[in-house]
């Protein structure tokens, strides 16, 4: 089976990076570049739903998920 999961990718202010997955809650991972923490983030990924898997629970993913940004400007 195919799962598709979106991250976000947040610089720290004490240097790295952290990566969430919306679709996995506390699904959390850090790495000190950008491909570090793309990296840890398919591996925590893989273990969260290996888990799931195991639990023979739902495994949630962004299959279905439109995403879109809006800017906003203020004065």
């Amino acid at each position: 089976m195919q799962y598709n999961y979106k991250i976000l990718i947040n610089k720290e202010e004490e240097g790295g990076y952290m990566v969430t997955v919306p679709a996995l809650p506390g699904c959390i991972t850090l790495g000190d570049t950008i491909d570090e923490a793309l990296i840890m983030a398919k591996e925590a990924i893989e273990l969260y739903v290996e888990e799931l898997q195991l639990r023979g629970e739902f495994i949630p993913d962004n299959s279905n998920t439109l995403e879109y940004s809006i800017n906003l400007q203020t004065a």
